[in-house]
């Protein structure tokens, strides 16, 4: 499954993300990691989540992150959710790559079991209509 967290800056997206992230935690009967470009979150969330900073591995673009992403499913099968924050931050806001990144995410997510959870910053009417199904505005 792939969730996106959709609004304008200040919008509560990261919070809401912190509460989902905190959430898996409790009710998670794997690991749950926590992707973010770069460290601001440390305290926020729980330390049984894995956080991973974006930035320490020189990760841009869609590609990359797909690759990331999937590295992450490849290498620990006990992964049951990833949460992203700010993710134009770590893939840019190239809108018309959005539909394939996500449709690639989709297949990985029902290959190996795993949620997905993306903050977006921007209004959904920006997007790809390709992405709505994915869509959850604030």
């Amino acid at each position: 499954m792939i969730k996106l967290i959709i609004g304008n800056k200040g919008a509560g997206k990261t919070k809401r993300l912190i509460e989902m992230v905190n959430t898996c935690v409790e009710n998670s009967d794997g690991n749950v990691v926590c992707v973010e470009n770069e460290p601001k979150l440390t305290y926020d969330v729980s330390s049984r989540a894995r956080l991973l900073e974006t930035d320490t591995y020189a990760i841009r673009g869609h590609k990359a992150f797909y690759g990331f992403l999937a590295g992450i499913c490849a290498g620990n099968y006990d992964v049951t959710d990833i949460l992203v924050d700010a993710t134009f931050k770590i893939v840019g806001r190239d809108y018309n790559e959005l539909p394939q990144f996500f449709e690639m995410l989709s297949n990985l997510s029902e290959s190996s079991d795993v949620n997905f959870c993306f903050t977006i910053s921007c209004d959904k009417e920006d997007l790809p209509v390709e992405v709505f199904d994915f869509c959850e505005e604030i």
